[in-house]
C-alpha cells in the first residue's frame, strides 16, 4: 500500500510517502523564520503559510517519491490535536484527493504519530512504555499494542519543550528556544544553580515544569552573577532527571523492557545520553525516534495510516479535525 499524508497541525507544512515500511518521500517545510519576529506561532500567520506551501511541497514529495496522484492507495492527515486553522487546511487536501481518486481516507491523531514513530523501520509496534515529549506535550503512555493505550501521567502545566522555548526567550536567545538553550548547554556547567525538580518523587507519572520557568525568571536580576551557558545547562539538567526518572520508574511499575522515546524534545542531546545510561543500568532497551520523525513531520502521520490500512481501518469522509483531540479517551 502507497499511502500519501500530510501534516498540518501547527507551523510545520509536511507531506510524506510511503509504501509498506519504506518511506518514498518526507518533505517538509518550516515556518520558523515566519514566526520568528514574534517569538511564537501566530495562528493566522501559519495558517496562510499551510495554504501557500502545501500545493509545493505536495509536488517535491511526489517527485521525490517518483509516482504520480494515481498511484497512491490511500491519503491520510493530521485530525488533531492542533491549531483549527492549520489542521483544516491538510484536513480538506487529503479529503478532497481520497475524494477525487476513489481512496480510503484516514484522519489521524498527531500524538499517535510520536508514539508509534520510534518503532517505524525497526519491526513494528510492541509493548513499552512511550515518552512524548513536545512543545505542546509531555506524557508516559503505556503501550500494549496499536491503539490500545494507558496514559500514565502527563503533565499539569507547561509542557517540557514549552518551558525550554520560554526559558530561552527569557534568557534572550533566538527563536525557537528550546535547541539554542541545548546548544549552548553544552559548555555550561549543569551544577551551577540547583534549579527545583518538580514532582520527580511523586507518588503518580505527573510532570510540572511551570516551576521550574518561574525559578529561571526570578534569577534574571542577577543574570550577570551567571554565565548563560551555565543557566541553561543546569535548567536542562533539571528537566532532564525529572524525565529519566520516570521513564525508568514507569517502565519497573508496568514490568515494560523498552521504552520509546518521540517528539521534539527527544532531540535534546543531553536527554538521550542520560536515558541512553538509565536504560543500560535498569536492563531497558530505548527505542529513540530518528531525529527527523522528533519535529512535526508526515511521516510518523503516514505510518500510523499505514498500520490502520493494514488492520482493515478507515476514516469516514465526515470525519472532521478535533484541535483537542485525545490520545486515550
Amino acid at each position: 500500500m502507497t499511502v500519501l499524508a500530510i501534516e498540518s497541525s501547527c507551523d510545520e507544512t509536511a507531506v510524506a510517502i510511503l509504501r509498506d515500511d519504506v518511506l518514498l518521500a518526507s518533505e517538509v517545510a518550516s515556518q520558523i523564520a515566519l514566526h520568528a519576529a514574534t517569538g511564537g506561532v501566530v495562528p493566522e500567520v501559519a495558517s496562510r503559510s499551510h495554504l501557500r506551501m502545501l500545493r509545493p511541497t505536495l509536488n517535491e514529495a511526489l517527485a521525490t517519491a517518483g509516482i504520480g496522484l494515481g498511484e497512491v492507495d490511500a491519503f491520510a492527515a493530521t485530525r488533531g490535536p492542533g491549531l483549527a486553522t492549520s489542521l483544516m487546511i491538510g484536513m480538506a487536501v487529503a479529503k478532497g484527493l481520497a475524494v477525487g481518486f476513489g481512496k480510503p481516507f484516514l484522519g489521524v491523531n498527531h500524538m499517535e504519530g510520536h508514539l508509534l514513530s520510534p518503532f517505524f523501520g525497526k519491526g513494528g509496534p510492541r509493548p513499552a512504555i512511550g515518552l512524548i515529549v513536545s512543545g505542546g506535550h509531555t506524557m508516559l503512555v503505556d503501550i500494549a499494542d496499536i491503539a490500545d493505550y494507558r496514559l500514565l501521567g502527563q503533565t499539569v502545566d507547561d509542557a517540557a519543550g514549552e518551558a525550554f522555548d520560554k526559558v530561552g526567550k527569557l534568557l534572550g536567545l533566538p527563536y525557537p528556544g528550546g535547541p539554542n538553550v541545548n546548544k549552548l548547554a553544552r559548555d555550561g556547567n549543569p551544577k551551577a544553580v540547583d534549579f527545583p525538580r518538580s514532582m520527580m518523587h511523586s507518588d503518580d507519572f505527573a510532570f510540572s515544569f511551570s516551576g521550574l520557568k518561574t525559578s529561571v525568571r526570578y534569577l534574571l536580576p542577577k543574570l550577570a552573577d551567571f554565565a548563560v551557558a551555565d543557566i541553561c545547562a543546569s535548567f536542562q539538567e533539571a528537566v532532564v532527571d525529572v524525565l529519566v526518572a520516570k521513564s525508568i520508574r514507569a517502565a519497573k511499575s508496568t514490568s515494560r523492557d523498552t521504552i520509546a522515546v518521540s517528539g521534539g524534545v527527544s532531540c535534546n542531546t543531553r536527554l538521550r545520553e542520560k536515558l541512553a545510561e538509565a536504560c543500560k543500568k535498569a536492563g531497558l532497551q530505548l527505542l529513540l525516534a530518528e531525529p527527523s520523525l522528533c519535529t512535526d513531520n508526515a511521516a510518523m502521520i503516514g505510518y500510523v495510516a499505514s498500520l490502520r490500512l493494514a488492520a482493515g481501518e478507515s476514516s469516514p469522509l465526515s470525519t472532521d479535525i478535533d484541535p483537542n483531540l485525545r490520545l486515550v479517551a
